[in-house]
């Protein structure tokens, strides 16, 4: 098993694509791109932490969407998860080691000096405070956690 996170799909979402300038011409063609992407890395015993917002739209889209998407999910929930009982839901953060992972960046004054936050919620923006793992950073894929490790 394998573990993956990643953040702010917004499946769903079509204003998503001018708002965060990412490269798709339809929300169809942006969707589609990233359940490929995520089902090329993530296979079916696999977990993936998603931090938050994964899609908007109605409780059948979100649930279609999560049926075509490989591995178990951890959600952590985002300002924009309105429909979400496709999933493992965590309200708060999740602690994994060294790491802690929530859906808006955490300050670092307010987590252990020892720790690295997670965090998606600024698409493209850089991160100050910790690693963003938004699609816009990750070529709207998730990203392996050794992976990710390795970076730090």
């Amino acid at each position: 098993m394998k573990i993956f996170i990643t953040a702010d799909h917004h499946f769903h979402h079509k204003n998503i694509i001018e708002y965060c300038k990412r490269p798709f011409k339809t929300v169809e063609e942006m969707d589609k791109t990233m359940i490929e992407k995520w089902n090329k890395k993530v296979g079916k015993d696999d977990l993936v932490i998603h931090l938050g917002d994964f899609a908007l739209g109605t409780k059948e889209q979100v649930k279609e969407t999560r049926e075509k998407l490989n591995g178990t999910i951890i959600l952590i929930k985002g300002n924009h998860d309105k429909v979400i009982k496709e999933f493992i839901i965590v309200n708060d953060l999740l602690r994994i080691g060294d790491l802690v992972f929530s859906h808006r960046p955490i300050p670092k004054k307010e987590i252990s000096k020892d720790c690295i936050n997670v965090h998606g919620h600024i698409h493209e923006k850089e991160s100050f405070e910790g690693i963003n793992v938004s699609v816009e950073q990750t070529n709207y894929g998730p990203v392996e956690l050794k992976e990710l490790e390795r970076e730090i």
